[in-house]
């Protein structure tokens, strides 16, 4: 028998056909995405807390939210090649019960220092963890429920956006910060538990990548488009979303339990707008980005002038959770799109391209608050967002990538 073909051998695994589909796994996988931004999103509505307990400023904490960032933009590509043909399942497990570390760490710390030490765990586990589950959809369910996988799957990243920071403000309120991430600690040991029970061995599924190949899938328009587009998108979005809390409390005048209410309307709407986008983006992910990115911008840009009030600030939150709630399924749908024989080469690029929009994001936002004023947040994340729609209509002079290239 003839050796396979390159072709042959990029088709492997993640294209065989899977006769049943193992949706518990999928959920097992999906609430590991939600665990893992979750945690990295959790010092949004703990903004105050946590720089009165340990004494620092809210840009200082803001660093939180910088640190996971950087160190998972870094390690998504690193773990991707270093984990070579190791079976996926014991990555993902392990690299949960690294999270559940990182959490207990981050609710014991004694001081800022170790809080920051805490965070640099949790990118660890965001960059890898992100990165491999991103294209397991194919390797779980059959061909025609692999858009309703991907969706599922990202659905924990939405709902860990747009849910996972109220729930963790809730605690926070209820208790304290620290008790938000004990419960982070332990959803991630359960987690890493389910998913060594659900999940089947899970082969590497592409032929190993070295390093040095990981920058030239650049080299792919249609990816490089998407990258970008991500890039300034998330940096505006997070640039903004950081500074949620005070940009609603001194612009509509909103006392801390009716933030708490604002946050969670905003993530229900978020759920919605996955599901939503997830069934459009897998045949049309261009269009769908438009609409998202416009949908955001808008209410970015009108959240000073129109969310002066309680019902203002209600409605532009449902739009922006609304919209931001399908960008990382979309997003990513064009990306795997754009690099169908490499996927998992492709998430961990997209990945570090999303984790360091977050980071630019609240280091910018921070920046801004302290020079500006709190409301300037929102002008900059809107600019940035319309910036990325110019982006996408740049991206549809040429051929804009479809669900199956």
């Amino acid at each position: 028998m003839s050796p396979p073909t390159p072709a042959e051998r990029a088709s492997g695994p993640a294209r065989t056909a899977v006769d049943r589909p193992r949706w518990p796994a999928v959920l097992a996988v999906a609430v590991g995405t939600f665990s893992v931004v979750t945690t990295e999103m959790l010092p949004v509505g703990l903004l105050t807390a946590i720089g009165s307990t340990l004494d620092v400023s809210a840009g200082t904490v803001g660093l939180t939210m910088t640190v996971p960032g950087i160190v998972a933009a870094v390690a998504a590509p690193l773990l991707t090649v270093g984990v070579g043909r190791l079976d996926r399942r014991i990555v993902l497990c392990a690299l949960m019960a690294l999270l559940a570390a990182a959490n207990l760490l981050s609710a014991l710390a004694p001081d800022f220092g170790v809080l920051l030490v805490a965070r640099v765990l949790v990118g660890v586990s965001i960059g890898g963890v992100w990165s491999l589950a991103a294209g397991l959809a194919p390797r779980l369910v059959p061909e025609r429920s692999v858009g309703h996988a991907t969706s599922l799957i990202f659905s924990g990243i939405a709902v860990a956006s747009v849910l996972g920071v109220p729930a963790g403000t809730l605690v926070g309120d209820l208790a304290d910060w620290r008790a938000a991430f004990a419960v982070m600690a332990a959803l991630a040991l359960v987690v890493a538990v389910a998913m060594a029970v659900l999940l089947p061995p899970l082969p590497a599924a592409d032929e190993p990548i070295r390093l040095g190949q990981v920058p030239g899938l650049f080299r792919d328009a249609r990816l490089r488009a998407g990258l970008i587009t991500t890039l300034l998108l998330v940096t505006g979005h997070f640039g903004a979303y950081t500074y949620v809390r005070p940009v609603l409390e001194d612009v509509a005048g909103v006392g801390a339990g009716l933030v708490s209410t604002l946050l969670l309307t905003y993530g229900l709407a978020g759920i919605v707008g996955n599901f939503l986008a997830g069934a459009r983006a897998h045949r049309d992910p261009r269009h769908t980005f438009a609409v998202i990115i416009a949908l955001l911008a808008a209410a970015e840009l009108l959240t000073p002038l129109a969310g002066g009030t309680a019902v203002g600030a209600a409605a532009l939150l449902v739009l922006w959770g609304l919209a931001y709630g399908g960008v990382s399924v979309t997003a990513q749908t064009w990306v795997l799109a754009a690099a169908p024989r490499a996927r998992e080469a492709a998430s961990a690029l997209f990945v570090g391209v999303f984790n360091v929009a977050i980071s630019l994001g609240a280091l910018l936002g921070g920046r801004a608050a302290d020079g500006f004023g709190v409301t300037s947040v929102m002008w900059c994340g809107g600019a940035l967002a319309v910036l990325a729609w110019l982006t996408v209509m740049i991206a549809a002079g040429g051929r804009a990538p479809g669900a199956h290239p």
